[in-house]
C-alpha cells in the first residue's frame, strides 16, 4: 500500500500534535489543510495544498483520509461530507454532539465501507500502557477511578468555542468524558452507568461531575471530571479483587503544558492508519447497508453513549439546573 495521502481539517489547538505526528511517520503524506481562519492557513506546512472549506478540499484534493480537528458542534456535518465522499475519517472526540448524529456517522461509514476512527489519544499514553501491561493475568478488577481534571480557560486556548455549551455540546461531560470514558471501557469493557451528580456554572455549563458505572463483569467504577482545577490532574487507579491496588499517572515526566499529548498522538496517527490498510473498503458483491469489517465507530459511539446516559441520570444526583444544551447528546 502506497502512504496514504492525509488532509487535515481544523488547525484549532489540538492541530499541531497532528502535524508532529505526520511530520514524524514516514508512511503518511500530508496532502491537504484547510482552516477558514487565513492566519492559521498561513502557518501550515509550505507542501500542504490550503483550503479555506473542507467541501472545497474533499472535492480537489487528492486525500484518502482527513483528520477532523474542528469545534465539536462541527464533526458530524464535516465527517459526514467526508463520508460521503468516500474518505476515511479519524475524528476528535467526541464523534459528534448528538447521539442520533454519531449513529448516522456510523451508518454512513458502513454503508460507503470507509473507516470511521474516533481519536480517544489517553489510550496510547505510556503510563496507561504501563498499567495495563502490569495487571495479572486471571486477577479481576474489582474496581477502577479515573480522574480527568483541568482547568478549561487554560486548555481552550484560543479556541473559546470549548466555553459555548452550545458549541461544545455541554462541559465537562460532552467534552472530557469521552476519553474517561474510554479509559473506562479500555480496562473493564463495555459499561452503564448508574448514577451521576453534575454541578453547573451559572451559564448551564457542566463544570464538574462525578459519575458511577458498572460492568457485566462486577467491576464497578468512577469517573471524576472538573473543569474548574487549579492545574491539571488525570489518572487511572486499579483496584484487583485480591486487594491490590495500582495507579497510573498520565502526566508523569511530562513537565511541559499538554507535553503527554505529543506521544499521545503519535498513537493515534498509528492505529488510524493501520485501520487504512485493512481490507475495510466495500467488495463489488457487497449491497448498501452491509457491514463492513474495520468500517465503524463503535468506540466513539459507545462513549457517546455514556455521556447521553450520564445527562440523562443526572437528576439523580441533585438538583437538576437545565442548561442551554438540555437536549445535548440525547437520543
Amino acid at each position: 500500500m502506497t502512504a496514504p495521502r492525509i488532509g487535515l481539517i481544523g488547525l484549532g489547538v489540538i492541530s499541531r500534535f497532528y502535524l508532529a505526528a505526520l511530520e514524524r511517520d514516514p508512511d503518511t503524506e500530508l496532502t491537504a489543510v484547510c482552516d477558514p481562519d487565513a492566519a492559521r492557513l498561513a502557518s501550515a506546512p509550505p507542501h500542504a495544498r490550503r483550503y479555506r472549506d473542507h467541501r472545497e478540499l474533499l472535492r480537489d484534493a487528492d486525500v484518502d483520509a482527513v483528520v477532523v480537528n474542528v469545534p465539536n458542534d462541527l464533526h458530524h456535518s464535516v465527517c459526514r461530507d467526508a463520508l460521503t465522499a468516500g474518505r476515511a475519517v479519524c475524528v476528535e472526540k467526541p464523534l459528534a454532539t448528538e447521539l442520533s448524529e454519531a449513529q448516522h456517522l456510523v451508518r454512513l461509514s458502513r454503508t460507503h465501507g470507509v473507516p470511521l476512527f474516533t481519536s480517544f489519544h489517553r489510550r496510547y499514553n505510556a503510563e496507561v500502557d504501563a498499567l495495563l501491561e502490569r495487571l495479572p493475568p486471571g486477577v479481576p478488577i474489582a474496581s477502577l477511578t479515573v480522574r480527568y481534571d483541568e482547568m478549561i480557560e487554560e486548555h481552550a486556548g484560543a479556541d473559546r468555542w470549548y466555553l459555548d455549551p452550545d458549541r461544545c455540546g455541554g462541559g465537562c461531560v460532552a467534552d472530557n468524558g469521552p476519553n474517561a470514558f474510554d479509559l473506562v471501557r479500555l480496562f473493564i469493557g463495555d459499561t452503564r452507568v448508574t448514577a451521576a451528580t453534575v454541578d453547573r456554572d451559572a451559564r448551564g455549563t457542566d463544570r464538574r461531575a462525578s459519575i458511577r458505572l458498572a460492568a457485566a463483569t462486577g467491576a464497578v467504577a468512577r469517573v471524576e471530571l472538573d473543569w474548574s482545577y487549579p492545574g491539571e490532574r488525570k489518572t487511572v487507579e486499579v483496584r484487583l479483587a485480591d486487594g491490590t491496588v495500582d495507579s497510573a499517572d498520565m502526566l508523569a515526566g511530562h513537565t511541559a503544558f499538554k507535553g503527554s499529548l505529543w506521544h499521545e498522538y503519535v498513537g493515534v496517527l498509528r492505529d488510524f492508519t493501520a485501520q487504512l490498510a485493512q481490507p475495510s473498503r466495500r467488495s463489488r458483491t457487497s449491497r448498501p447497508g452491509d457491514p463492513v469489517p474495520g468500517a465503524h465507530a463503535p468506540d466513539g459511539l459507545a462513549a457517546l453513549e455514556l455521556v447521553a446516559a450520564t445527562y440523562a441520570q443526572e437528576h439523580e444526583g441533585g438538583p437538576h439546573q437545565p442548561g442551554p444544551r438540555e437536549g445535548a447528546v440525547r437520543s
